[in-house]
């Protein structure tokens, strides 16, 4: 059987990889509720089941209690979380001397740590970003995951091998110069009430750095990209007008008939094409941008375009519906709680 291989990860819930191990190297044979915590960076996971830890118990510590669960834990983890990342660095590190003696603050009942609380607090939290989830499906017309027949055949053509394909360089398909972006301090551009996105070489939330009150001067329906990164990991599609940011190319399509859908296989194509090829010393630049070559859908030798989209919509179709699956069974289970409490 394979278990857990934790280390100092921050992705993947700090889950390194699964690995067939004995049971004399493991740790909480019983899967007890456990909360573990890298005193390097700080960062917190929580488990139900048998694991490893890359360096035995040295850089992590492990955190159990008898009323510990998966709901609570949210709620400890992020009290824990709140009072560490700032007390806390690589150079001066939360080791379990430094944690026995940090002080959270939870809630308390008759002077007992009100664990109840706790997981209702969570679990109504929970109903009401579900709601949120669920309105936002709708409303963005997500709900909807049935494939259609078109979508089903591009799968399965997809899957067959039997989508014909072609090299393209992205200089090709894309006019690409640097965003136009205003020569101010990033104070006076990012305002709590702005809503023109600002894109900035961040390799998350779509690059957006925050929001501007000031008027775009970037055109929408494109593609951005730092050009300081090691590859198309900062590459996005901007729906709307934004502001620029120093290094950050714009990559605006020769052809008429793009879209956000179009852009997803593109940009896919792009982070294939990239990935490892280039370091610190070789940034992908315009130059390089230029001259990437990518495989697309194709047709007499031309970008299938149409494919792309309904390849693309399937793909998306088939991910949501997970998501659109889970949320309704967590709405119902929800639902099933209260009536047993009325």
């Amino acid at each position: 059987m394979s278990y857990p291989f934790y280390g100092q990860a921050t992705t993947n819930n700090g889950i390194i990889s699964y690995n067939q191990l004995t049971n004399n190297v493991l740790n909480n044979i019983n899967g007890k509720p456990t909360i573990l915590i890298h005193s390097n960076n700080q960062n917190i996971v929580y488990v139900e089941s048998p694991f490893y830890l890359k360096d035995g118990h040295g850089a992590t510590s492990v955190l159990q209690c008898e009323k510990l669960n998966k709901t609570n834990q949210m709620f400890i983890i992020a009290s824990i979380d709140n009072v560490i990342k700032s007390k806390y660095s690589y150079n001066n590190k939360a080791t379990k001397i430094e944690l026995k003696n940090t002080i959270i603050k939870l809630p308390t009942k008759n002077k007992e740590i009100d664990f109840d609380f706790m997981d209702s607090f969570i679990t109504q939290l929970e109903k009401e970003h579900l709601k949120i989830l669920d309105t936002y499906l709708l409303a963005s017309q997500l709900k909807d995951y049935t494939l259609t027949e078109k979508e089903l055949q591009a799968l399965n053509d997809f899957e067959k091998g039997k989508i014909e394909w072609f090299e393209y360089k992205l200089g090709d398909l894309f006019t690409i110069n640097p965003t136009k972006y205003y020569r101010l301090k990033n104070h006076q551009i990012i305002s709590e009430y702005g809503k023109t996105p600002l894109i900035s070489n961040s390799s998350t939330d779509n690059g957006v750095m925050g929001f501007s009150k000031l008027e775009p001067i970037n055109n929408g329906n494109t593609i951005t990209c730092s050009d300081t990164t090691l590859g198309a990991d900062t590459m996005f599609y901007q729906k709307n007008a934004f502001i620029g940011y120093s290094h950050i190319q714009h990559l605006t399509p020769k052809f008429t008939n793009f879209n956000d859908q179009i852009a997803s296989a593109i940009i896919t194509a792009c982070r294939v094409a990239t990935s490892n090829q280039y370091d610190y010393g070789t940034k992908f630049n315009r130059v390089a941008m230029n001259k990437t070559k990518i495989q697309l859908p194709s047709q007499n030798n031309q970008p299938n375009f149409t494919l792309m989209e309904t390849l693309i919509s399937a793909i998306q179709k088939s991910v949501i519906k997970d998501v659109v699956l889970y949320t309704d069974r967590k709405i119902a289970d929800s639902q099933i709680v209260v009536n047993q409490k009325v």
